[in-house]
C-alpha cells in the first residue's frame, strides 16, 4: 500500500492507504478525527467538509492520495486567531447565534464558513448564502447560520 504524507491540523502524518481509500475515512478511522462527519457519502450534503490547502473540499468523495503532500485542516484544527487554542471566531458566532441543533452538519458548515471568510472577509448575506450552498441542514433554519457567519466576519474584521 502506498504511503500518504499529509499535514493534518499542523502536524505531519504518514499513513499507508489503499488507492481507493477516501480522505474522510483516513481522517476518521485512521487518525481518530471524528469531527468530520459522513452524511450522504456522495458529496451532496457538506457534512464532510475540510480545508485542503485552505480550500474547502468534500472529503467523502476525495481519494486520500489526492491530499498527498498537502495540508488538511479539520474542525479539530481550528482555533482562535490570537494563537490560543480557544474557539475560532466562526465557532464562537455559531454558539452565540444558536446556529446548530443536532450538530451533525455543524462542522461542515463551520469549515465552509471559514473558507468563505478567507476568500471574502466581508461577505454580503447573499455571498454568505452562496458560500454555504453546498451544505445541508435538516434540523434548523439557515437564518441563524447566516447570522453567525455575518457576525464572525465582523469579529474577524475587528481582530
Amino acid at each position: 500500500m502506498p504511503a500518504l504524507h499529509i499535514q493534518v491540523n499542523g502536524k505531519p502524518v504518514e499513513v499507508e492507504v489503499s488507492p481507493a481509500e477516501l480522505l474522510v475515512d483516513v481522517l476518521r478511522k485512521r487518525l481518530g478525527l471524528i469531527g468530520t462527519k459522513i452524511g450522504c457519502g456522495e458529496g451532496e450534503c457538506g457534512a464532510c467538509t475540510v480545508l485542503l490547502d485552505g480550500v474547502s473540499v468534500l472529503s467523502c468523495i476525495l481519494p486520500a492520495m489526492k491530499a498527498d503532500g498537502r495540508a488538511v485542516v479539520t474542525i479539530e484544527g481550528l482555533h482562535g486567531g490570537d494563537g490560543s487554542r480557544g474557539l475560532h471566531p466562526v465557532q464562537e458566532a455559531f454558539v452565540e447565534h444558536f446556529a446548530a441543533q443536532c450538530g451533525y452538519c455543524t462542522p461542515g458548515f463551520i469549515m465552509s464558513a471559514v473558507a468563505l471568510l478567507q476568500d471574502t472577509p466581508q461577505p454580503t448575506r447573499e455571498q454568505a448564502l452562496e458560500g454555504l450552498s453546498g451544505n445541508l441542514c435538516r434540523c434548523t433554519g439557515y437564518y441563524q447560520i447566516v447570522d453567525a457567519v455575518m457576525d464572525a466576519a465582523a469579529r474577524m474584521a475587528r481582530e
